[in-house]
């Protein structure tokens, strides 16, 4: 890597140079973009540029170049800029054209309004988040992968009224810290100790007044407890091809300019002393113009649509899968084989049950069919103890696997408290967060395990009501007061129940456990640690790589599929229903799919069948057992 990158350090350079040769037309424009896409094409070019999700803010050169990986929670309405403006020397008066994209502030010069050359121009701002419920494991291996060099930035130091004593008793490790990031790449404990500098970054601005105070702003992660910044990224072109809940990485010019806190502060202060000077409220300014030291802004120059967010895979996998599935199919079914005598112990030596979750974990929706969702298959894993720490042991494995995911303990409580389905906010004018919006491909791990005997209030059936929907449609019904407005999702659901669960489900498998080891947490930590970090890593890339293939049944299948539909009904009509049939396919696609094999063959068919029939009698023996059927 060159010591210096210009168009890392200074990219204002690169678009005003730009701009000074041909301002007249949108040519530059395009140009500016095809100069960044063409630099970050650059093998490796991409771990150069610093990372807000890994670097604290203060670290960070004001109007440098930055990438920042999120997730879209909100979209504001579109805002009017300076595009082009003039400024007058008062000592010659000559008049300089400037460009005033990707800034909020102009540039020193007395701007001249009525100059005949300004042009106004259009820019949409999304709010984003980091992405909801992303796994330790994946922070760290991005951070690890990073080769930026940053240092405390000494052009630029926020000016803080006040300091937590968490961040008095970092500021006696900074020296230390400095030194390990300009090392080289951080290693594991040191992504650790930035991670928990991040804090630092939700430092009050410069005012002194209560009401901008952090502990007032409400930073609107949709999970609780989630650390991270959130950022205004500024769109210029093509925002339209933009949803909510995408997941981006996006790179841009880092806007932390201590005038936007300031300007802020003024229209705040004016709307309260004339509220007919401005037509937004009090909220609705203090919801889109935060203070920059909390909420940073990034004037994006690109945005890497993100299919997945697993570091262990080239980002290239998602435009061109066939380069690097060559590498990896070849070892996709000894990989299963390990990390399905890994799952069984887990599950206390059901290998049914471990089979299941394979399936369960790379299965996602790849298609709709008028309000049908294809390729969802929601798995309750039934028979899990009650008083025991099983299933949050179950989750912490999960969660080690897979990129992203939560858990949600269905107690009473839980249901009747918490705000699971995003709402809009008319008097702020944003839509609040809730648990549900997630986004793509993440891992919801519901305890059902946890709910006790007592009465769901009008919040808690709302709830429960959401959940269904999401099981059922992949769908979440956005509250906006006067109409329910639908978003798509695509959401993995594990259900973990004593019984039957209340919920629906694609699946239902009871745990049959072949083990019952005397202390149950020490037996689980003991099989985790048995795992080398090489080895998960494998199994990490194995689901999303499962989950990404293809499928197709050929005609020869199909017609040998309905053959043998035909001859289950013969002998007893009522025993294979159409609703069976449906269920068998998508097992033996997601079978086939675990072994790396993009088309149906006779033999995966064959096992689907026989693991439904399997898990079919084990769940009638269990009815028996509890009394529900004869």
């Amino acid at each position: 890597m060159p010591s210096v990158q210009d168009w890392i350090n200074n990219p204002l350079g690169v678009v005003d140079g730009a701009f000074a040769q041909n301002n007249s037309g949108a040519e530059w424009e395009k140009k500016v973009v095809e100069y960044f896409k063409e630099k970050l094409k650059v093998n490796g070019a991409q771990s150069w540029v610093p990372s807000l999700n890994d670097v604290p803010l203060h670290y960070l050169k004001p109007n440098s170049l930055v990438k920042f990986r999120c997730m879209i929670q909100d979209m504001f309405d579109p805002e009017f800029f300076m595009g082009v403006y003039e400024t007058v020397d008062s000592s010659t008066n000559s008049k300089v054209l400037r460009c005033g994209k990707y800034k909020d502030v102009t540039d020193c010069g007395q701007v001249d309004f009525n100059s005949r050359n300004a042009v106004t121009s259009e820019r949409q701002t999304f709010y984003c988040v980091p992405i909801p419920g992303e796994s330790q494991w994946v922070k760290e291996n991005y951070a690890c992968s990073s080769q930026a060099r940053v240092v405390p930035s000494t052009s630029y130091t926020p000016n803080r009224h006040k300091r937590s004593y968490e961040e008095d008793d970092e500021m006696d490790t900074q020296a230390q810290q400095e030194n390990k990031l300009n090392s080289g790449p951080p290693n594991v404990d040191s992504h650790r100790n930035v991670e928990s500098k991040r804090l630092e970054t939700e430092a009050p601005s410069q005012n002194n007044s209560p009401s901008r105070c952090s502990s007032n702003l409400d930073l609107n992660f949709p999970l609780p407890g989630e650390q991270g910044p959130a950022c205004l990224v500024k769109v210029y072109e093509g925002w339209d091809g933009f949803k909510l809940n995408d997941m981006l990485e996006v790179f841009g010019i880092l806007s932390v300019d201590p005038a936007l806190s300031l300007m802020a502060d003024d229209k705040e202060a004016s709307s309260l002393l004339d509220p007919t000077e401005s037509m937004e409220t009090v909220e609705e300014q203090r919801a889109h113009s935060p203070p920059a030291s909390l909420v940073p802004r990034i004037h994006m120059l690109y945005a890497q649509p993100l299919k997945h967010n697993n570091p262990l895979l080239p980002s290239a996998v998602s435009e061109d899968k066939g380069a690097f599935l060559s590498g990896v199919l070849s070892e996709l079914t000894s990989v299963r084989s390990e990390l399905l005598t890994y799952l069984t112990h887990i599950f206390l030596g059901d290998s049914l049950a471990a089979e299941y979750l394979i399936l369960h974990l790379i299965s996602s929706v790849y298609a709709r069919r008028d309000v049908l969702p294809l390729g969802k298959f929601t798995l309750n894993v039934s028979g899990c103890p009650h008083s025991s720490p099983y299933t949050d042991q179950l989750y912490q494995i999960i969660q080690q696997l897979v990129p992203s995911s939560y858990q949600i303990c269905m107690s009473l409580h839980n249901m009747n408290n918490q705000r699971m389905v995003p709402r809009k906010d008319y008097t702020a004018n944003r839509l609040v967060s809730g648990t549900l919006q997630l986004a793509s491909n993440t891992s919801l791990f519901l305890d059902e395990t946890q709910l006790e005997q007592g009465q769901l209030d009008a919040t808690g059936v709302r709830n429960i009501t959401a959940l269904g929907n999401l099981i059922s449609w992949q769908k979440v019904d956005y509250d906006f007061n006067y109409h329910q407005m639908e978003f798509p999702c695509n959401i993995n659901v594990l259900i973990v129940s004593e019984g039957r669960s209340l919920l629906p489900s694609d699946c239902q498998v009871h745990l049959r456990p072949a083990l019952s080891p005397p202390n149950l947490e020490e037996y689980l930590k003991t099989v985790q640690l048995a795992q080398a970090s090489s080895q998960l890593n494998k199994y990490r890339v194995y689901f999303t790589v499962a989950r990404s293939l293809d499928y197709n049944i050929s005609d020869q299948i199909t017609k040998a599929v309905e053959e043998d539909f035909v001859e289950m009904r013969k002998d007893d009509p009522q025993s294979v229903s159409a609703e069976d049939l449906h269920r068998m396919l998508i097992v033996a696609r997601l079978l086939s799919l675990s072994y790396g094999q993009t088309s149906l063959s006779r033999e995966n068919w064959i096992k689907a069948k026989q693991m439904e029939m399997m898990r079919i009698s084990r769940t009638q023996q269990q009815k028996c057992v509890n009394g529900n059927e004869p």
